[in-house]
Formats: structure tokens, sequence, C-alpha cells
């Protein structure tokens, strides 16, 4: 009942939020419509598609309702038609209207001198300035005049100057600018939580990790430009001018060191990234109830740290690890690389807390004895891919091993082999390579040395990183060989098989329940995993990803034998679970988990409110105008854009974390939404400027037919994007 309550509130939070950026970009156009003498027919939250509505009422001369289709709103103004199919018709409509009003005043008045008869009950005729000079035979052919009104209604949009036109279209999108403004001003003034541009984990043949960044290391400036949060990092990357054969310049900070690094961002993620996360606290995540999340697990259950005794709480914050003083989560990050496969003693510290959940001001001093974490797979043993990445520095770098190379691994399980390398460190070795164009493996030389950090795989197409070598390699989606009495062998797969999709079944409610779990939580989610050919695998994020499932999670394989398609297990053979097969790796983490590190950017005065909203909404103006040039130049794929339902998801999650991400939320959509307006394309307002641009300069409008088609075509682009995102949001196209 509470979760239902929960979802009540947040989605009500939502859809007023929501309803206030379209509502206010509407308003914009019809407050200055009215200031300018439209008359304005109607005024709609949400499109009422063959007239289906949820209510409507009348106001004055307005309709204003809620249509049944939530996907904007409109105002319609007399003479103004974006529907290409029913544009000649209004304007058809406009003239036969001024026409029948023309022919009563030549009777009356005389040709050219009269209004319109049409204006409506209560409406004034515009002033003479806006009506074509009666004692002149040739209408006024000014670019700023208005069209010729024997043709339209005074009230007419159409009738307008080109100015007056022009401003009614644009006052959508200032308000919309002006709502985002207000919007970030709010959530300053409140205090905006913030994540520093500092580097938590790095990840396995991405970018960083070619060019050596480390966890810890601050990053003060990318080609040129100052970075001061995380969001300044992730947008001067996906969104910049990126010259891939050149690099970006970097410019680090580490151990109060400042370094110069040239990185090349890579789009191996789907767009421009350079492989990192921003940083952690070296508190375990903490147990801050939400709408919709009741409950926030410290550790991953069934995991070495869920297992340990005395237990871990939430906040408990890590102070040593063995003998080791800890100050910061690199240095966590650290220890728990170097001694993967050992027993660590981990020191917290924690706040006592009263029966009514408050502290009481004092701290316990606890010891807590973890084990190692054994690797969990399903006992397959999958095919060596080729080396993808070598390390600026590194020993494999140092033997000239080059991508491309494929290590010659007869025996061993490309999955293992980062463990096992590690507890050679130190020693010289030899590897065997196959290298194109040599007929003949390549035999060298390699001094090991000691990991200094975690490198996990978390992404599609990421590679497993060898860091006692300094290479990542690809692990393919076709079986080597199976190990017997493993859960892959029990349930029937076969050396050669060639997995295309991995499917991960939630465990029972029963289950979840016996390990505290709420269905609400993250941990308890489930989902698929696609897998695809050498240069498209997703072997290791998969073996990432079974590290931290739930005891009781079911896994299920599609695989490919012989040209058919097949998935295991079958009916009646027991469900596929991640075991331990081997001892030969080590999962680092553990299970742990900790609260990412942020600060609070709360403005102290008016002024600073003002400007802090004032930033905020410029840069999120043009991170849009950026991620629109980006996906011109492929920078950013189509397939990362977000449709309705994607959107509303996002705006959920924000709601749900509190008032303030749900403001900053609504200050990036209504820029968003402003900048997206305005884009030069038939039916969208950046398209009607540009006709009254076109209008202004040449002194009246372009040719009927030619604003239809460009109206059609518009409306065509627009209907083609809609289909695209919705079949993204809902998993009908898929993202990778």
């Amino acid at each position: 009942m509470d979760l239902v309550i929960g979802y009540i509130i947040v989605t009500t939070k939502v859809l007023v939020g929501l309803g206030f950026v379209i509502f206010v970009h509407e308003l914009g156009h019809f407050a200055v419509a009215k200031l300018c003498g439209v008359k304005c027919e109607k005024f709609y939250l949400g499109f009422d598609i063959a007239g289906l509505k949820f209510c409507k009422f009348h106001w004055g001369e307005t309709e204003y309702g809620i249509g049944i289709l939530p996907l904007g709103g409109y105002v319609k103004m007399l003479g103004q038609e974006d529907n290409p199919a029913k544009l000649r018709e209004e304007m058809e409509r406009a003239k036969q209207k001024a026409e029948g009003g023309r022919r009563k005043g030549d009777t009356e008045q005389g040709l050219g001198t009269s209004v319109p008869s049409e204006v409506g009950s209560g409406q004034s005729a515009v002033g003479s300035a806006e009506r074509t000079n009666p004692q002149s035979p040739i209408p006024n052919s000014s670019p700023l005049s208005p069209l010729p009104s024997p043709l339209y209604d005074p009230r007419s949009f159409l009738a307008k100057s080109v100015p007056k036109r022009m401003a009614i279209i644009s006052a959508g999108v200032i308000m919309n600018v002006i709502f985002a403004f207000l919007m970030a001003v709010v959530a300053f003034g409140i205090g905006a939580p913030e994540s520093p541009c500092t580097i938590g984990e790095v990840y396995a043949g991405e970018a960083a990790w070619q060019a050596n960044l480390r966890s810890g290391d601050e990053i003060l400036e990318i080609a040129g430009k100052k970075m001061k949060k995380f969001r300044d990092l992730q947008a001067a990357i996906t969104l910049g001018s990126i010259d891939p054969e050149k690099g970006v310049p970097f410019l680090i900070r580490r151990n109060g060191k400042e370094m110069a690094v040239t990185i090349t961002p890579g789009n191996s993620l789907g767009v421009f990234a350079i492989g990192v996360s921003g940083q952690f606290t070296t508190k375990l995540l903490s147990n801050q109830k939400t709408w919709l999340v009741s409950n926030r697990h410290a550790v991953i259950p069934g995991s070495a740290a869920d297992r340990a005794k005395p237990a871990f709480c939430n906040d408990d914050q890590i102070v040593q690890i063995d003998n080791t003083p800890i100050e910061n989560f690199s240095q966590i990050n650290t220890e728990l690389a170097r001694k993967a496969d050992q027993k660590i003693v981990v020191v917290v510290d924690r706040a006592e807390k009263n029966a009514e959940g408050k502290l009481t001001g004092v701290v316990h001093h606890i010891k807590v004895p973890v084990e190692p974490q054994p690797m969990r797979d399903l006992g397959l043993v999958m095919t060596m891919g080729p080396v993808t990445a070598v390390q600026k520095d590194s020993p494999a770098e140092a033997a000239g091993i080059k991508p491309g190379d494929r290590l010659v691994e007869p025996n061993g399980d490309p999955m293992t082999l980062p463990d096992r390398l590690a507890r050679q460190a130190g020693k010289t070795i030899q590897l065997k390579l196959e290298r194109e164009k040599s007929k003949e493996p390549i035999v060298c030389s390699v001094q090991l040395r000691r990991p200094t950090e975690t490198v996990p795989s978390v992404f599609r197409d990421s590679p497993v990183a060898v860091p006692a070598l300094g290479i990542a390699y690809r692990v393919l989606s076709k079986v080597d060989r199976v190990i017997a009495g493993s859960p892959a062998d029990k349930a029937g797969m076969k050396p050669d098989d060639v997995i295309v999709q991995a499917k991960l079944i939630s465990p029972d409610a029963e289950k979840l329940r016996e390990l505290g779990v709420d269905s609400t939580e993250d941990l308890a989610s489930s989902g698929s995993m696609d897998f695809g050919e050498e240069k498209d695998n997703n072997w290791p994020s998969f073996v990432n990803v079974l590290q931290n499932t739930l005891p009781g999670m079911k896994i299920e394989l599609t695989f490919e034998r012989n040209g058919e398609k097949q998935t295991l297990p079958a009916k009646g053979k027991p469900p596929m679970e991640p075991v331990v097969v081997t001892t030969e790796a080590y999962s680092p983490d553990r299970g742990f988990r900790f609260e990412p590190m942020t600060f609070l950017s709360r403005a102290d005065s008016l002024g600073e409110m003002l400007a802090f909203g004032g930033a905020r909404t410029l840069d999120d103006v043009t991170v849009t105008f950026r991620t629109v040039r980006a996906l011109g130049t492929a920078q950013v794929p189509m397939r990362a854009l977000a449709g309705p339902w994607g959107i509303i998801k996002i705006a959920l999650q924000a709601a749900d974390r509190g008032t303030v991400d749900l403001l900053l939320f609504l200050t990036f959509l209504s820029a968003n939404l402003a900048v997206i307006n305005f884009l030069p394309i038939p039916v969208l307002d950046g398209g009607h400027f540009v006709l009254l641009a076109y209008e202004g300069v040449r002194g009246k409008p372009a040719n009927e037919n030619v604003q239809t088609v460009l109206a059609y075509i518009g409306l065509a682009l627009i209907l083609a994007l809609m289909v695209w995102v919705c079949g993204l949001d809902f998993g009908l196209i898929s993202r990778h």
C-alpha cells in the first residue's frame, strides 16, 4: 500500500512539473498573441486527437482543455494552422470570410475601406496602422507590413505584421528559457547536490585506462576549459569538438601534482567518452528511503561482505583495511585490488543511534574480517579474442605488444588470466602472441607489475583488462570448453556454441523476502543482455554482472548451434545459477556498495541564486545545442535518444530523489524544449520563424504550395522521430 501511495505522489509531482513546462510554453504564445490583438480559439495541454479530450471549458472567446494525447500542447489562433492537411483550407476560409466582408463593404462604403464583418462578438477592429491604406490601389508591400487586410480577418494571425508574428512564434521558447531559469534559481536557493570532477573508477580498456588515468585523479581542465563538476567532464567529452586523431589535452592533479595528459576519447560506449565513473566516499551506502525505494543495502546480499561477522551497516565509514589507514575511496580501491585473493580486516566507524533513530554522538570502532570472494560463473570457458588496447607506460608497451595481437592461451580461461598474472607480480614471464601478417607466433618477455586498482568491465563491448600486464583484450561469445559438473554442463552447453543472449531472471518473492530485499531495489532487477560478433561482444560485462547478482538469480542462455538457435535450460532441466566453479579468479569489490561523493552547491544570497541559476540554464541550453550538433555529426548516435516514456522514467527518478532533483530536471527539460522547438524544421516554431524571416525579407509570404509541402515534410520528420524514440523506449529498437 505504501508503494502505491508513493507512486501516486511521485507521479503527481511529475505530471504537475511536465504540465508546467508545456503550460508556460503555450502561455507565451497565448499572452503575446492576445497583446498583438490575435484571436485565440483554443488553448490545450495535450492534443485532442479526433476530438478526444479529458475536459474542456469556454472562457471568453477561447476554448480551454486537456487533450487525450499528453505529448505537448497547442494554442490555436485564428488564421494559423500547423496541420498541412488543413493549412490551405484555413487560408481559403480566411479569404472567403474577408471576401464576404469586402463585398458587403463595397455596397456600403466602397472597395477596400471596410472591415470584414465576422470579427466576433465584443471584438474591436485593429487600428488603421494594421490595414492597407484605403486611398492606395496597391497594397502596402513593406517587409514589415502585415498581409493585405482585405484578404484576412483583422484579428487573424495572418493579418499581423511580420515582427508581431515573430514575437508570437518565439514567445513560447522565451517563456521556456525563463521557466528553466526560475527553476534553477529555486534549486540553488535550496541547495543542489553536485559531483566533483574526480575519477572514482577507470573502466577496462577505455580511453582513460589507455592513458593511465587512475582512481582519485582530479580533472582540472579539458582543452583549456576549467572543470568544476563531473557533468562538465561528461559534456566536454560527449558533446565537445573531438578530433580522434589529435586527441584532447587534459590537465589533472594526482597526489598534489599537476600533470598534462592527452586522451583520445573513444565511442565504444555508443557516445564519445573516456570510460570513468565519478568519485565515491568511504561510507557504505546510506539507507535513505524515498517514495519508491524503501530499503537500500550497504552490501550485496550473499556476497563476502554480507557473510562477514559482525555485519556491516548502512553509513559505516571505512577507516582502515588491515594496517593501512583509509582517507579516500581510491585507497580502498587499491587495497581491494591488491588483496583480492586474501582475507582482510576492515575497520569501520559506526555512529550509534537511539531507539528513535537519532544519533547519540557515540562512535564505535568495529573490526570486521572479510573473506575473499571467488568469481562466480556458469562454467563456460570462452574463446580468447584479440588485444584491443595497450596501456601507456605499461609492461606490455615496453615489451612491444600491440592492439590486434592475440595471446595464445591453450589451457587457460581468459576471464581468470588477470588474477593468475597478478599472483606472479614482480616476475618475468614469456608470452606467446599471434600477430597478423606474422607466420610464426611471437614470444616476448614481460616483467609483471602489481595491480593498483580494480578495473571492472561494465559496458557492452567492454574488454577484459590485465592490470599486471597493461593490456585489454576481447573475450568472444563462442564457447571454447565447458567445465565438467558446472551449471552450463548440466544444462547441456557444448563447445563451439555461440551465445547470442543471456536472460537474467530475478529471484521469486519468497527468496527476496528471505534476503531482505525489497522488490523496488535495483538489486532485484532482471533483464536480458545481447551478444554480437567479435567487434561487438558482451561476455566480460555479463560475467561482471554475475558477481553482483542475488542468490537465487536464474540464468537462461540463447545460443546458436549448427546454425540453429536454442535456449537452455530446456524444459525439465534445473535452472542455471552462477556458482563458484574455480578459485583462480576473485571479485575484488566483495560486495561493498559506496555512497557517491557529492558537494552541496547552494547560493548564499539572491545575487548568487540568480548567478547560479543563470549559469545552469545557459549550460543546459548550450548542452542541448551541442547534442543536436553531435547528432548531426554522429558523435552522439540516434540510439541514445529518449522518447516520452524515457523522459517520464527519468522524471520519476528525479522526483523520487527529491524536490531539488526534480527542479533541475525541469530546468534541463524546459531548456531542451526551447532549443528543440526553435530548430528550423517546418511545423516547429523555428520553422515558422524561418518562413516569417523569408516573408520579411521578400515582402510577401512563401508560396502556399511551398508552405504546404514544407509542412508535410516537417510533420513526416516529427512523426518518424516519434516512432523511432518510442521504439527505443519500449525495446522495439535495440539501443546497441
